[in-house]
């Protein structure tokens, strides 16, 4: 069993003012396989010092010196990216297939993006006898899930560092343990001490003490609408900065000439990746009324070829879902489709046949959905989905903008253009057009309550930044 119950505060692992011990759960067996503790204010407050006392000397570090800092991140990166692996298929329950393919290399993408970022920025700008200069934000507070943890992490960590900027760090509880491993890269790396600093915690006390503090000019945030919501009320007595990518229900559009197959089976497949735990899974496909019967099939058929069981059996496409608060939410909205009198076209209630221990869900597919049902409504973020019909190209638009998230969109045709032009219309922050697959150097974020600002790439790296004109300074 893991034992990670300190903390990483200015340079060094430190024991909780106030130890709270929390055990993680392997979602897989239901077993413990780790401890943490649960910080307090005063922890928080603490590290928050000691980032502040960081920043006076790392803000003023050259572009080129941070560019030299990521590059040792990364060179301490790859050698460990097996074990990192390891740990996200342990504590959150991915397949270790995706956890070595995508889980954990997602990380080593948002580095070597950092450094190309920061090779290429330009800092100051001259305009006439005046400058614009781009300078880091300060001291961050970095609060990040546990759905695709080292992602979410290394995606706000690399470009607050590569700006910059000093931080605190509060991983998910449930799901913390490749954030220890993280810390260790970077003490390793030579991340010099204040500069990165990491507290565990639940929402209600670190979070809360993260986001209020008035020493923390910038927070980054990634989970549900919900505490989103309630962080932005938090940083308002300070007016710092928030920045939040949020919860989703994206549409897939299938238009009439698509490919069906490949359509249809593929969406398939992407909602019920990572156990349907992401906040841009294609979890509302809408297909034309007269197609239904010939789509049910086609899902039908794609959802048998899932392999649900053990994360470290080679077989295993799904594994559970990452907790057994998530397993009861996702079976109560389950029932919810069932009850308001959607298709069950496969999966359910209840866990997989034999399957007796683990939070495992059954790949669930309704058909039939209408948009005011529940299921079409909330994000379940687990591996269901609805299948709506439409009856014109322009209902199908507006079905896809009748959510109040606008994360990602999904469009399926055999002419591009054609495509294109219904991905205009969508009110959401991305749209992939034939199955096209996420490029972490674009920018990613929503509209409505799926959050503001980005993260990724060039977009991501600028949400760390200020802007200060010097008139005059030319």
């Amino acid at each position: 069993m893991y034992d990670n119950r300190q903390f990483y505060i200015n340079g060094e692992w430190v024991n909780p003012l106030s130890p709270r011990d929390f055990d993680v759960i392997n979602p897989a067996n239901e077993e413990v396989i780790a401890q943490i503790s649960l910080g307090t204010v005063e922890d928080v407050d603490k590290a928050v010092a000691a980032a502040k006392v960081a920043f006076e000397c790392y803000s003023q570090t050259t572009p080129e010196e941070r560019i030299a800092l990521l590059e040792r991140i990364l060179a301490a990166y790859q050698p460990r990216m097996q074990e990192m692996a390891t740990l996200i298929s342990e504590e959150m329950g991915a397949p270790l297939g995706l956890a070595n393919m995508a889980q954990a290399p997602s990380a080593m993408g948002h580095i070597m993006h950092g450094i190309e970022t920061l090779k290429s920025y330009h800092f100051e700008k001259t305009t006439g006898a005046n400058k614009i200069l781009k300078e880091p934000v300060g001291v961050c507070g970095l609060i990040t899930p546990w759905n695709w943890p080292i992602n979410q992490i290394a995606c706000k960590v690399i470009p607050a560092l590569a700006a910059g900027c000093t931080m605190v760090l509060k991983p998910s509880e449930i799901a913390p343990l490749d954030a220890y491993l993280f810390a260790q890269i970077l003490d390793d790396a030579g991340v010099p001490k204040g500069v990165f600093n990491l507290v565990n915690g639940d929402g209600e006390i670190v979070g809360d003490a993260i986001t209020r503090h008035v020493d923390i000019d910038m927070v980054s945030f990634t989970g549900s609408t919900r505490a989103g919501v309630a962080i932005a009320k938090n940083a308002a007595d300070s007016v710092k900065r928030v920045t939040q990518e949020l919860g989703g229900k994206s549409a897939n559009i299938i238009l009439d000439d698509a490919d069906f197959s490949r359509a249809v089976g593929g969406g398939v497949i992407h909602c019920f990746n990572n156990s349907g735990q992401s906040c841009n899974a294609p979890t509302r496909m809408l297909v034309p009324r007269e197609r239904m019967g010939e789509v049910i099939e086609i899902a039908k058929a794609t959802a048998k070829t899932v392999v649900t069981g053990d994360p470290t059996a080679k077989d295993t496409t799904m594994g559970p879902v990452a907790s057994e608060m998530q397993f009861n939410k996702i079976q109560g909205l389950i029932k919810a489709g069932i009850d308001e009198g959607a298709e069950l076209v496969v999966g359910g209630l209840g866990k997989p046949e034999g399957l007796e221990y683990g939070y495992f869900v059954q790949p669930t597919i309704f058909a039939n959905v209408t948009n005011d049902m529940m299921i079409a409504r909330e994000e379940i973020f687990g591996p269901v989905l609805s299948i709506l019909a439409y009856d014109s190209e322009e209902e199908a638009i507006r079905i896809a903008n009748d959510t109040p998230y606008g994360l990602s969109g999904y469009v399926s045709s055999s002419n591009t253009g054609r495509a294109c032009k219904v991905a205009g219309r969508l009110r959401t922050g991305s749209i992939h057009i034939n199955g096209a697959a996420p490029d972490l150097s674009l920018p990613f974020g929503g509209y409505k309550k799926s959050g503001n600002g980005r993260e990724w790439g060039e977009a991501g790296f600028e949400e760390y930044l200020e802007t200060k004109v010097i008139l005059g300074g030319v």
